[in-house]
């Protein structure tokens, strides 16, 4: 993770022409650094960098030299229109700071979507529109302020809610129409209600926000794990595989592979991230379509790589930065087959006897990941930030780089708190506006300190009667994040203790298999053990919920 920077983003100088591009390097990064047009051009060659291996120095010492001097890509940016200003992103039109997304229009402030339409502030999603502020939804219109829905329509606050219609403040919802915290209500009494609930502000809204949390939410059951349509398989968010262990949103056909966070149609792999119909991949990230992968990261349609960066369409690789079309070569240098053939053995004899060895004496042989410490990015500006944060004293404790932020001389103009509590309240004039994030950097979430509203962004709040937003678009995104489980798995019993939940709070509704004794089931759950949530295990669940 700390080699994969998708939301810091740049402007510096374009290596390839001279002028300005908006990069996920660092103005001051010691890289090489092209526009998309210039680095998928034949004005360069990556062969015109190779050099020939070093058998008295260590592998990534050669490689991270390497690295500095081959020009990387600005951002994964590909077949987009009007959206400059996102990463690892594909065939978007009108989006603005999406990342890790593709395939959507008019939709801002987002990650990890995919065909989503005039919406905001997702985590998580696809196929959403006219949706705010929701995490892992699916398929929703006009949904807001929910988390892990599915086929939900003109809805608030849901939790774990499929096929609702008109719900409010609900968890564990199938197939339902106006409901107001698990109650049923008439359609007239429910639009009444949602008008006294006056969510058009803020101050409304997070006031509700908290009475969810603790009359809904808490008080609901919550599934020991989302393994849907999967066997022998134990994570969460996993979907139609099997035989997947410690692995987390597996979207489909992911079979025999183990420690795999965001991945679909892969077999036996281990240790990755992003892989798509991957096979046999070891200690891989943001790789597709290929088979045989050692420790590579954005590789696309490529077999029987090792040790590679931005390599596509290639094949016998080994120690390579930004080869397309290339075959059997090392540290960008060409060979024969049999030369290559030849040569690999030795080169990974020698990256065993003679292991790169980083500041704080980690040892690095065959087989490790490359070292955080050769990353091109600093640790706060990836997403390991995002999924173990540390303070600045804990990354630079552990050898990692952390960066400062730029210092930009901010002028606000108008707190983050003393925006108007309501859309309605809102003149244009805030599109002048300077906003400080209410946060002022004194959190751990990448604050920006201050932002500017955009027309487009206002058009939509009014569109949708939201409230404008007091968090800059990064502590927004952190905000969605916690909503999420950790990618870590611990091992508790089900806190079903017969016909109630442990503690008294949830009374069953159905007859158990267990009866009147608690339930013996046993399970890995990314639910820590010092959680309030109610944790069944899936048999208790689908008596409640099913």
């Amino acid at each position: 993770m700390a080699w994969r920077n998708e939301r810091s983003l740049y402007k510096r100088k374009n290596d390839a022409t001279g002028g300005e591009l908006i990069s996920s390097c660092a103005p001051d990064a010691p890289f090489t650094v092209y526009d998309q047009k210039s680095w998928w051009s034949d004005s360069w060659d990556p062969l015109s960098f190779g050099k020939s291996y070093d058998f008295s120095k260590p592998f990534f010492e050669q490689f991270a030299d390497l690295l500095r001097k081959v020009p990387l890509l600005a951002v994964a940016n590909f077949n987009s229109v009007n959206s400059e200003y996102c990463n690892f992103a594909d065939g978007n039109k009108n989006c603005y700071l999406n990342f890790a997304s593709g395939f959507s229009e008019n939709v801002s402030y987002s990650n990890k979507v995919q065909a989503c339409k005039d919406s905001s502030d997702l985590s998580m999603g696809e196929k959403n529109e006219l949706c705010y502020e929701c995490v892992s939804c699916f398929e929703c219109y006009k949904t807001r302020y929910s988390f892990n829905c599915r086929n939900c329509v003109d809805s608030y606050f849901l939790y774990n809610c499929r096929n609702c219609s008109n719900c409010f403040g609900c968890v564990n919802l199938t197939n339902k129409s106006y409901y107001i915290f698990n109650v049923p209500y008439s359609k007239e009494e429910y639009e009444k209600k949602i008008k006294e609930f006056n969510l058009a502000s803020r101050k409304n809204i997070n006031e509700i926000n908290e009475r969810v949390k603790q009359e809904a939410y808490l008080r609901a059951i919550h599934r020991y794990a989302n393994v849907i349509g999967s066997t022998n398989s134990t994570g969460d968010n996993i979907r139609n595989s099997k035989n997947c262990q410690t692995c987390f949103d597996i979207y489909k056909a992911v079979e025999d592979s183990k420690f795999l966070y965001n991945a679909l149609e892969l077999k036996q792999s281990y240790d990755g991230i992003g892989q798509y119909q991957n096979e046999l991949a070891y200690e891989c990230m943001d790789n597709n379509v290929g088979n045989t992968m050692v420790a590579a990261i954005t590789v696309y349609d490529s077999t029987n790589i090792f040790y590679s960066i931005n390599c596509h369409g290639s094949n016998n690789l080994f120690g390579c930065v930004g080869m397309r079309s290339k075959n059997y070569c090392i540290l960008n240098k060409q060979y024969s087959k049999e030369e290559y053939e030849a040569l690999i053995p030795k080169i990974i004899e020698q990256i065993n006897s003679t292991p790169y060895i980083d500041k704080k004496g980690r040892v690095y042989k065959y087989g490790e990941f490359f070292p955080i410490e050769l990353s091109p990015y600093a640790y706060n500006e990836t997403i390991a930030q995002e999924y173990f944060p540390f303070s600045k004293n804990q990354t630079e404790e552990r050898g990692y780089r952390w960066r400062e932020s730029d210092g930009k001389n901010y002028v606000v103009t108008k707190e983050g708190d003393s925006l108007p509590d309501t859309i309605s309240e809102t003149s244009d004039s805030v599109l002048k506006e300077i906003i400080g994030c209410v946060h002022k950097a004194q959190c751990n979430e990448q604050c920006t300190m201050a932002f500017r509203i955009t027309p487009q962004e206002l058009d939509f709040y009014r569109r949708l009667d939201i409230p404008l937003p007091i968090l800059c678009p990064n502590c927004r995104h952190y905000q969605r994040l916690k909503q999420r489980n950790p990618l870590k798995l611990w091992h508790r019993k089900c806190m079903c203790a017969g016909a109630m939940s442990e503690k008294d709070i949830f009374k069953n509704t159905a007859q158990h298999f267990h009866g009147a004794e608690p339930c013996p089931n046993e399970f890995e759950t990314s639910y820590s053990p010092d959680r309030q949530e109610i944790v069944y295990c899936e048999q208790c669940y689908q008596a409640e919920v099913a």
